[in-house]
């Protein structure tokens, strides 16, 4: 009993640092990008804040994981949780948006490292029968803060400014790097073997995850899968509020009515998923919940009015929390921790490489045919590739890639 609770509270710590990190995160999203625009009055220079991230990502991922397996990833989620929030703490004292962008790049460069790191931490320390309730739980978080905090910064904003809501940001980061570092060290393989990152050390990991994908070409071929439906998915999010307020001919009231909606949807659906997680298997998770995510979309982009709209990113938001709850566990049970930064960092790379090429294709293919057509073929592609998936997780010979008991 008291090691049960003992696991729990390192839990609760690990779910309300990360928790805290994302709420000031929205807060923070919707403040920066009336402070740019109110800076320069211009749509470009917002823009220009999303380009940021994926350029970072690209530069650092190429080496990042040599690192992050080579450190002390609760040290190194804290380090990188104390970066960020310095940094953006000082946003509101620059007048150049040149520094601004500066800014956004270390920071980023900074979040490389977490997102691995974090992987890696919650792998080692919740046990593989507890992985399902834990990341419900932490989708939970993410979807509550989806839903509130943008609400919570409409008001901060009116306030207290939009400077206050950059600093509110900071202060989350400081939160989660001290929750943070009330958890214990995990076990980490690799740090009694390390050496100093050189090219020849980077050359070395990326063939030895090479060789990590070659003998684990079914864990590859889910990923792969699983991935590509995302891609679109992120593609088609590009021409949301366009679809939204172009097709359906819907105001920005209604389209902030059914994004918070979406949100509500979201949230339940995590609860759900928590609630549920030792009644389904993670393949049911994995495999229907990604089918009706596909489905979702494409309920939405065949809508032509605002309830069937509605409807469709509720159930969208409602499902999908079971599809990344699913991919996660399927991803800690089966990436060995001892490459896990490196083939994050790897797969970060690929991601953001296929994210630019899809969100490209589909924005030009809107501009030159029907959006309505555009949007369906890329949801419809989405189901045949969720269609693929369900087909491969469910192959009786591969029953052990979804085990969830304690080794």
């Amino acid at each position: 009993m008291d090691n049960g609770m003992g696991r729990w509270k390192q839990h609760a710590l690990l779910l309300g640092g990360i928790g805290v990190s994302h709420f000031g995160n929205w807060i923070y999203l919707i403040a920066l990008n009336i402070l740019v625009l109110d800076m320069t009055n211009s749509a470009a220079a917002v823009a220009g804040l999303y380009i940021i991230g994926p350029i970072a990502r690209l530069f650092t991922n190429l080496w990042a994981g040599s690192v992050i397996d080579r450190m002390n990833k609760r040290h190194l989620m804290i380090l990188a949780d104390v970066i960020r929030g310095a940094l953006i703490f000082l946003i509101p004292l620059m007048s150049s948006i040149w520094a601004i962008y500066v800014i956004m790049f270390v920071a980023n460069l900074a979040s490389a490292f977490f997102g691995p790191s974090s992987t890696f931490y919650i792998t080692k320390l919740v046990a593989p029968d507890e992985r399902k309730r834990f990341n419900s739980l932490m989708s939970m978080l993410t979807s509550g803060s989806f839903l509130l905090g943008p609400a919570i910064a409409g008001v901060l904003i009116i306030t207290i400014g939009t400077a206050w809501c950059v600093v509110i940001n900071a202060v989350s980061f400081f939160i989660c790097a001290f929750l943070i570092s009330m958890l214990p060290n995990v076990v980490d393989e690799n740090l009694a073997k390390r050496e100093p990152v050189r090219l020849r050390v980077i050359l070395e990991d990326w063939k030895l995850v090479q060789q990590f994908m070659l003998d684990s070409r079914y864990f590859i071929r889910i990923y792969l899968l699983y991935q590509s439906a995302i891609m679109i998915f992120f593609a088609l999010d590009s021409q949301e509020v366009t679809y939204i307020k172009q097709y359906l001919h819907l105001d920005d009231q209604l389209y902030g009515l059914i994004v918070s909606l979406a949100g509500v949807g979201a949230l339940l659906g995590a609860a759900a998923s928590a609630i549920v997680a030792n009644r389904f298997s993670l393949q049911a998770y994995l495999a229907v919940g990604m089918l009706f995510s596909t489905l979702g979309y494409a309920m939405f982009y065949l809508s032509s009015q605002f309830w069937t709209a509605t409807f469709s990113f509720v159930f969208l938001g409602f499902v999908m929390s079971f599809s990344n709850t699913g991919y996660s566990t399927f991803y800690q049970n089966n990436v060995p921790t001892s490459i896990m930064g490196r083939f994050g960092s790897t797969e970060g790379m690929f991601q953001s490489v296929v994210q630019i090429i899809a969100t490209s294709t589909l924005g030009l293919m809107a501009e030159w045919f029907d959006l309505q057509l555009v949007c369906m073929i890329f949801a419809l592609m989405a189901v045949l590739i969720s269609i693929g998936l369900f087909v491969n997780v469910y192959q009786k010979s591969k029953q052990s890639y979804y085990a969830e008991s304690q080794m």
